[in-house]
């Protein structure tokens, strides 16, 4: 049974930082195409960033202007999103799940909330 459990959210005042991390389970991950995503309030669940299962290729949209960096330990099982210079915008539910194609059960997400 494939499990995804979201981690490491919270409130942050703008300009700062947060480590999501995802760990995951119940498929082999070492050769799945990991994405990081997020849906705000009344808006549809977008992708974030991705990452290859080798690790070496990413992508991030376009909008984050290189303040995000995704990363991913296939030792672990576990892949993480690097998040600096939050932004209000930013505030929404993060999840992980694959980059690409159908995607697994949705986990329940971790709150990230960005406010003076």
């Amino acid at each position: 049974q494939v499990q995804l459990v979201e981690s490491g959210g919270g409130l942050v005042h703008p300009g700062g930082s947060l480590n999501l991390s995802c760990a995951a389970s119940g498929f082999i991950f070492s050769v799945q195409g990991m994405g990081w995503y997020r849906q705000a309030p009344g808006k549809e669940r977008e992708l974030v960033a991705g990452i290859s299962w080798t690790g070496y290729n990413t992508y991030y949209t376009d909008s984050l202007k290189g303040r995000f960096t995704i990363s991913r330990d296939n030792a672990k099982n576990t892949v993480t999103l690097q998040m600096n210079s939050l932004e209000p915008a930013d505030t929404a539910v993060y999840y992980c799940n694959k980059w690409v194609g159908v995607p697994f059960n949705w986990g329940q997400g971790t709150q990230v909330t960005v406010s003076s």
